[in-house]
């Protein structure tokens, strides 16, 4: 679909589209619009990065009515940050056409949130539970709505919110339009979504062959306690701005003061920090203040960051899923990246059978040995020789790959 053919759309949406430098509509763009337009469910899968967020936006812009002060589209996604990204998009593309919205997070101010609703926006972008509390309160009215949208809906239905997915869904009229979006829908995830549809179309774009990419993956191998010196290096040697994967919350803090220690800047982003905290932390990654952020899948799913040359799984992701979501975050709309795995020996083979699953190749390289940690040994109480403590990183019960099902869920926003 070229420029042209975007002619019966409202003039604020040309004007932008033009100004933005696009051309023409990206594959999943020109499958799900027009679908969308029709007032048809439908289930969008289409890798990261490839423009889904605007597939389902400029429909709804198209069918708000301006006039009508009521809210005609509701946007459900799992975290705070993925929210206000989408909230970002959405008044960067909304304005010059008189569209309002209001993005309803928890952690923030309820009765903020409520004097925003007054103001009828026409919009609300929303985490699953806080939009549910201002249903249930009578504040956020959804007879009008027109458009409701699950954005990383395989984060969305699970067991632990599709309860509550399911309240939301049934707040609003039958005839409304469902919308179900992400990188990544199993079979699990489709059948959940189409009890709440009817007659779903299914879009989907494959992700591109290796020949076709512009993301280079590679790995290296090494001891669990040297990772966090490999890492060092490897960040010494590149211009990077990378955003380095942890399985779980509760380890993040460590790996940052140990990167500090030895010189390198980092930024945390996890689920317990501050909504205005967390925000900054974002902020200063984008403007360049520190080379890394640490971070777990939840807290950082979704994210865009323009100019994002690195993903780093600092601990091998537990399924293919999460691997094609993190590395996602790198390579978009055709830029280069590189995604790096640092992983211990027992770990190779899981991430072979990633590449085998992907039909990639994900090439080996190999580290300098660490020279600048401590190589003397310490006496503990008894006398015994042990190794010196900056050189452990262990995890409780041994698990070296720090698979902390807590800590990542602590980080979604309910």
């Amino acid at each position: 679909m070229k420029l042209e053919q975007l002619s019966s759309y409202p003039k604020f949406l040309v004007d932008l589209w033009q100004k933005a430098g696009f051309n023409e509509l990206t594959p999943i763009q020109e499958k799900a619009i027009p679908l969308l337009l029709e007032n048809q469910d439908v289930i969008i899968e289409s890798p990261t990065g490839t423009g889904k967020t605007l597939a389902y936006l400029i429909p709804i812009f198209n069918k708000v009515q301006v006039d009508l002060k009521k809210t005609q589209a509701v946007i459900l996604a799992p975290t705070r940050e993925l929210v206000m990204q989408i909230q970002s998009v959405t008044q960067e593309w909304a304005k010059g056409g008189g569209l309002t919205s209001a993005a309803l997070i928890g952690g923030a101010d309820i009765k903020r949130q409520i004097e925003k609703l007054k103001n009828h926006p026409h919009i609300v972008i929303g985490t699953p539970s806080r939009v549910h509390e201002l249903i249930t309160m009578k504040k956020l009215k959804m007879h009008e709505v027109k458009t409701l949208v699950l954005d990383e809906a395989d984060q969305l239905l699970v067991p632990d919110m599709v309860r509550t997915i399911e309240a939301n869904i049934k707040s609003t009229l039958n005839e409304r339009q469902l919308v179900v979006v992400s990188a990544t829908i199993t079979e699990r995830t489709q059948a959940l979504a189409q009890e709440f549809m009817k007659a779903p179309e299914t879009v989907r774009i494959e992700r591109p062959t290796q020949q076709e990419s512009t993301v280079e993956h590679l790995y290296y191998v090494c001891q669990a306690r040297d990772k966090i010196d490999q890492l060092r290096q490897f960040v010494k040697k590149e211009q990077i701005k990378g955003l380095v994967f942890i399985n779980g919350t509760a380890y993040i803090p460590e790996v940052a003061k140990r990167l500090r220690s030895r010189g390198v800047q980092v930024g945390i982003l996890s689920g317990e920090g501050k909504k205005t905290e967390r925000e900054a932390t974002i902020q200063q990654f984008r403007m360049g203040q520190f080379p890394l952020l640490l971070t777990t899948d939840l807290a950082a799913r979704g994210l865009d960051i323009e100019g994002l040359t690195h993903v780093i799984h600092f601990d091998l992701p537990d399924d293919v899923t999460q691997y094609i979501h993190r590395s996602g975050r790198t390579g978009r709309q055709g830029a280069k990246g590189t995604v790096v795995s640092f992983l211990t020996y027992r770990d190779e083979k899981a991430l072979q059978q990633f590449a085998k699953q992907l039909g990639l190749k994900i090439e080996k390289r190999e580290m300098e040995s660490p020279k600048t940690f401590q190589k003397s040994r310490t006496k503990d109480g008894k006398g015994r020789s042990r190794p010196s403590s900056d050189r452990e990183f262990s995890r409780p019960n041994g698990d070296r790959r720090g698979n902390d099902q807590r800590g990542n869920k602590n980080n979604r926003e309910r």
